[in-house]
């Protein structure tokens, strides 16, 4: 599975939420959605079935390491334990190749251009983190329970999510539950307030199942930690004070946190083949005083610490679950030097997801990564892509031609990189850059963008056939026509009714409000911020101002009534007031001051003629 690219801090980071396809489509999107998931199974088709706009996170570079505690093995060591975890690695490596994965797509090469891909895994990442009552959930109403427990919805609101998933291509589920797992015990706090139940995660599964999704969930243990590490009772456990992202590696506590959080989830994914354990983006590690002594002792490094708690995350997945394998974002890796991860030990533990959202993605320097990480022991490699939430932490339409863009030059990587070393590809969809940021692009505005990027990867590039088949699927027309996807009521669901009244606003909300507030002539020439301070204006302006300004006050008042209803079907009520108050109400806002001043300046307006006659351009 391939992972969102990853910014540096402070500009922001990427929260994930998506399903994920084999090749990988993720979406991250917390407790937006209350859980009313997928229907029954959709027989999937017979046939092939980030960073700002631009640019591409950086990865922070790699320095000094702090020392880990005596009780974790150091990297590089021989010890039996990683010599019996690598041993049953390689056992389980070579029976999975006898018997095959049935999730995997196969890829035929067209002769002269693309290399045989001979199977791929496609997932589509779900994110289900909040934010202290205002969360994201990637997670539909796809399961047709409701946000109060185990009582369906009525059967009118029940979506279907997964058969939708599994109709445009993906064939796994990349599940980044963060505070919206029901987790228990100490660790109960870290619960949103509309976390998912015990059994709603149990009903997600089982619908996965029904739509031949596989899930795969992922646990942060490393970066991206702010939804524990912002709780009093876990703060002493951040490498620094005032960040909350990154956990300290040096205290014991910390191990024993990150791994109680595994075995919980994992307890609810009982058979899960792979957990993905984060570890990206740990931006200031080395910067905490423990680290900091560390550090100054010989031969420790930043990347000896990174690799360390890699290691120790990932040996208590294999010793707990040994049909597990840890799946690990690759940003912290890229720069350390092929020799030391050869020697810590890591690759014989975890399978590594290079990331990279840009549309001007390096191929060049992906296949040669690929390749050090293959000589540096890692036998399997995935990658990460994204179909929205990449290019802006406020976007509200995806930029459909950058995110084709990412897909086009991802297959270029895989059609010159290591033969059989890719395992599949993961299409994020992020909701969030990290816990505290506000929303981007919601997930069923980004579904023509998924579909879109899902079939170039299925049919080799985006073709008629291609977009022929977006247009079946969607009956949304042209998904990749100009830099934003096509207005219009589609016919996917859920949510072509949210993808038609998102674009609308976004479009056009705005652009008429500053029309008539900012170069209409009479509001500029007669009725200027002087003039609305001090309450006057020239009582035939009111009629050349007013009607217009109703007018529009009432169109997008009943437009933004539909949204508003359409999104309270779908998602929790927090995710539709902050959307709204984010992208709705500042223009709405605007709108209804200019009326207000109008009536405070004439209260008593003169009769007017019944018409104002044309507007002839000239003064009145």
């Amino acid at each position: 599975m391939l992972a969102p690219p990853h910014r540096p801090w402070p500009p922001r980071t990427l929260r994930r939420a998506l399903p994920a396809t084999c090749l990988g489509a993720a979406a991250r999107q917390s407790r937006y959605f209350r859980p009313s998931w997928a229907g029954p199974s959709a027989e999937a088709p017979s046939s092939r079935a980030a960073a700002e706009p631009g640019g591409k996170r950086e990865a922070p570079s790699q320095g000094r390491a702090p020392r880990l505690r005596e009780r974790q093995a150091p990297c590089g060591s021989a010890g039996a334990t990683r010599s019996a975890l690598g041993a049953a690695r390689r056992e389980q490596s070579a029976a999975e190749q006898r018997e095959g994965r049935s999730l995997l797509l196969q890829w035929r090469r067209a002769p002269g251009r693309w290399a045989h891909l001979r199977r791929l895994r496609v997932a589509v990442r779900l994110s289900t983190k909040t934010r202290g009552g205002a969360g994201e959930v990637l997670l539909c109403k796809a399961t047709g329970l409701s946000e109060t427990g185990n009582n369906f919805l009525p059967e009118e609101q029940s979506l279907t999510i997964f058969p939708l998933f599994r109709a445009l291509g993906a064939n796994g589920l990349l599940i980044e539950y963060e505070d919206m797992f029901p987790y228990e015990g100490h660790l109960s706090l870290l619960r949103a307030s509309n976390a998912y139940s015990p059994s709603e995660v149990t009903e997600i599964l089982r619908l996965a199942k029904l739509s031949e999704l596989e899930v795969v969930p992922l646990v942060q243990t490393f970066g991206h930690m702010e939804f524990v590490l912002k709780h009093s009772v876990f703060s002493h456990l951040r490498e620094v004070a005032l960040f909350p992202n990154t956990l300290n590696p040096h205290e014991a506590e910390s191990l024993a946190l990150v791994s109680a959080m595994i075995d919980q989830v994992l307890g609810l994914h009982e058979g899960a083949r792979w957990l993905h354990i984060g570890c990206d983006e740990v931006y200031y590690l080395g910067e905490g005083e423990a680290s900091k002594r560390w550090l100054r002792q010989e031969q420790n490094s930043q990347a000896k610490l990174c690799l360390s708690h890699i290691w120790a995350v990932a040996s208590h997945v294999l010793s707990l679950h040994p049909s597990t394998t840890p799946l690990v974002w690759d940003d912290m890796l890229r720069d350390i030097p092929q020799d030391q991860l050869a020697a810590s030990g890591v690759p014989q533990l975890v399978e590594p997801v290079l990331w990279d959202y840009s549309a001007d993605l390096d191929v060049h320097g992906k296949v040669l990564l690929m390749e050090k990480y293959r000589e540096s022991g890692f036998p399997r490699l995935w990658a990460a892509s994204a179909f929205k939430g990449a290019t802006g932490a406020s976007q509200a339409l995806p930029p459909v031609q950058h995110h084709l863009r990412n897909h086009a030059q991802w297959l270029q990587v895989v059609g010159s990189g290591p033969a059989d070393t890719l395992q599949g590809i993961i299409l994020t969809g992020w909701q969030r850059y990290d816990h505290f940021s506000v929303l981007c692009e919601l997930l069923p505005v980004g579904i023509p963008s998924l579909a879109a990027c899902l079939q170039l990867l299925l049919c080799g590039g985006f073709a008629e056939d291609a977009k022929g088949r977006v247009e079946n699927l969607l009956g949304v027309s042209s998904p990749e026509a100009g830099d934003t996807v096509s207005e219009g009521v589609g016919s996917f669901q859920p949510g072509s009714d949210i993808h038609a009244l998102v674009t609308q606003v976004s479009l056009h909300l705005c652009s008429s409000v500053d029309a008539l507030l900012e170069r209409n002539r009479y509001v500029t020439g007669w009725f200027s911020p002087y003039h609305r301070r001090r309450k006057l204006i020239h009582p035939v302006m009111l009629q050349h101002i007013q009607p217009e300004a109703l007018s529009l006050l009432g169109r997008w008042g009943m437009l933004v009534q539909q949204l508003e209803a359409a999104l309270q079907r779908i998602f929790f009520p927090d995710a539709v007031e902050e959307w709204l108050e984010e992208n709705v109400h500042p223009s709405m806002q605007r709108l209804q001051g200019l009326l207000q001043d109008l009536g405070e300046a004439a209260p008593l307006p003169l009769p007017l003629p019944s018409s104002p006659g044309k507007d002839t351009g000239q003064d009145p």
